[in-house]
């Protein structure tokens, strides 16, 4: 499902306008990436949380040349699925 498809899915539910669902989705979509590039965790009851998580410094390899190299530490953003939406599954 792509996001046309999931606007028309909810516009269809709610009786909205797709333009207005799409915005809607947008707006939150943009609050997520914002609380996680502060470090927060969102949690949404019944569908799970994001959380930014370390990923330490690591040692990898070059694909193409097979050469030893080190891998720096990043941030990355991991969802856990809440019981609700395992459940569903």
């Amino acid at each position: 499902m792509n996001l046309s498809e999931l606007a028309q899915a909810i516009a269809t539910k709610t009786g909205s306008s797709q333009a207005d669902v799409k915005t809607t989705i947008a707006a939150v979509f943009d609050q997520i990436a914002d609380a996680a590039a502060r470090g927060e965790e969102v949690s949404i009851n019944g569908f799970g949380k994001f959380a930014v998580k370390d990923r330490p410094e690591r040692q990898g390899r070059n694909p193409s040349t097979g050469e030893a190299m080190t891998i720096a530490a990043s941030k990355k953003v991991a969802f856990t699925a809440a019981k609700g939406l395992k459940d569903k599954l």
